[in-house]
């Protein structure tokens, strides 16, 4: 076996095991001092909107209020209800380590289920595109899940989510590669993973997995098919609202399925 200074750095010294220094509700802690706010908890449900269409579709319509006490020095949280049920979401939280520090942060916060809708470019032949995937497991072409959980080559959703969430019977399910590059998504590595049975890429649900099993915190990635890689006319292309109405009714019932 190599020794620390030999590996890799991504994989050396990594205990998955030991106690973290740095915990979110510190960091949480000291962000409402400085800034004089109220320790109040969020939604149980949130949202991550990697894309930011959500957000932009909710505040446009009115239907979003800032919440204040939120004491993340990164990002915004807004307040919602949908189908009678409130949530916190958080826009443009793209990429696993920046989502991966949102969603720990939210969860020291008081959320109880988390709901991540993100992007995702076709790899595998798909009825329709757009479409929605629910990722079962994840292929770790990123690197923090590697702090999380200790190596291996994809990570699974929580089993618990995936047997409540049973009934969405019109969503695509499978397992996506979650890549830190795609602009450096060759077309060697898009076909070996086509071969390999991955429905598509995006840059978030292994770390989230990885997070979700090793701080036991459930949460859900679906992924929004809506492209290929600009490869042709016409991509990225979510529908009207950017999409922002069917990935809502999506979460809800997600929502709803886990809470009750």
């Amino acid at each position: 076996m190599l020794d620390h200074e030999s590996q890799a750095p991504i994989l050396a010294l990594k205990d998955t095991q030991a106690p973290s220094v740095f915990e979110p509700a510190n960091l949480l802690r000291e962000a409402r001092r400085q800034r004089e706010l109220d320790h109040a908890e969020v939604p149980e449900l949130c949202l991550l909107d990697p894309d930011g269409d959500i957000v932009r579709f909710l505040k446009s319509t009115g239907r979003a209020e800032r919440v204040s006490h939120w004491a993340c020095y990164h990002s915004q949280m807004w307040r919602f209800t949908w189908d009678g049920q409130e949530f916190g979401i958080v826009g443009c939280a793209v990429g696993a380590p920046y989502a991966v520090l949102v969603a720990e942060q939210m969860f020291a916060s008081g959320c109880r289920f988390l709901i991540s809708i993100t992007s995702s470019g076709q790899i595998a032949p798909l009825d329709a595109s757009p479409c929605f995937i629910l990722i079962e497991q994840a292929l770790r072409d990123e690197g923090t899940s590697y702090h999380y959980l200790p190596p291996s080559r994809h990570v699974e959703a929580d089993a618990r989510v995936l047997e409540r969430l049973a009934f969405l019977n019109d969503v695509r399910r499978g397992t996506t590669w979650t890549t830190d590059a795609p602009y450096r998504e060759t077309e060697e590595a898009i076909a070996a993973h086509r071969k390999e049975g991955i429905l598509a890429v995006e840059m978030e649900a292994a770390a989230l997995y990885a997070f979700s099993k090793a701080r036991n915190c459930p949460l859900v990635c679906f992924a929004h098919v809506t492209n290929q890689m600009a490869q042709s006319g016409d991509d990225f292309e979510k529908g009207d609202d950017g999409g922002a109405i069917e990935a809502l009714s999506l979460a809800s019932a997600a929502a709803k399925a886990w809470m009750n």
